[in-house]
């Protein structure tokens, strides 16, 4: 276990990808037991958000899923068919030993997705618009996936949110009519690090 929270450390200042999967795929047995002592509330904040502009028949993906933590919350609320994307081949592992997920997409939201456009109702995107992880730019990635009229939902890490320009994009998106600000609160992010994030809810135009 990192109980001394290097590994933290190293998924946050990761320079390159290849240092972040390394950091993910070595962290993925004892993923859940350390954010579980870290304090991690950014899924249940984010799922409580969902639960409000999603309804469980609907056609959803939970992108970045990593093991699994919120797509299993999804599931005690009724969700079923869950699709789930992330990098780390690892945690995908872990996370379709639980049988949560109906689909699994190995897949880098760096890159253009090799997903259908416009496929999903809704989609939820917890812990990856953080420090050392992916560029603003994956919000388009995001978007083109889901429906028009669809919601998505994700958090953003205090200090990232205007360090790494995620809400100069989201604001950019907005006035190009890509999406519609629905929400926009804070949260605690990691409890025990007294750490808060953004939970953005956005209807895709």
């Amino acid at each position: 276990m990192n109980t001394d929270r290097e590994i933290l450390k190293r998924v946050y200042t990761a320079k390159t990808k290849e240092e972040l999967m390394d950091a993910y795929n070595e962290w993925a047995k004892d993923y859940d037991t350390d954010l579980s002592e870290f304090g991690y509330e950014a899924p249940l904040e984010s799922v409580s958000k969902f639960l409000k502009y999603v309804s469980p028949d609907q056609n959803v993906i939970d992108a970045g899923c990593g093991t699994g933590l919120v797509g299993s919350m999804l599931k005690e609320h009724g969700f079923r068919g869950i699709h789930g994307l992330d990098y780390s081949v690892e945690m995908l592992q872990v996370a379709e030993g639980k049988s949560v997920y109906e689909k699994l997409y190995h897949a880098d939201l760096t890159l253009p997705l090799e997903i259908e456009a416009d496929i999903y109702d809704a989609l939820i995107c917890v812990g990856t618009f953080t420090y050392g992880h992916v560029s603003a730019d994956a919000f388009d990635s995001l978007v083109k996936i889901v429906k028009p009229g669809g919601h998505i939902v994700f958090t953003v890490r205090e200090g990232a949110y205007d360090d790494m320009n995620y809400r100069k994009k989201m604001v950019q998106m907005e006035h190009d009519s890509l999406w519609e600000l629905k929400e926009l609160t804070d949260a605690v992010y990691f409890s025990g690090e007294e750490i808060t994030c953004k939970v953005c809810v956005y209807k895709v135009l």
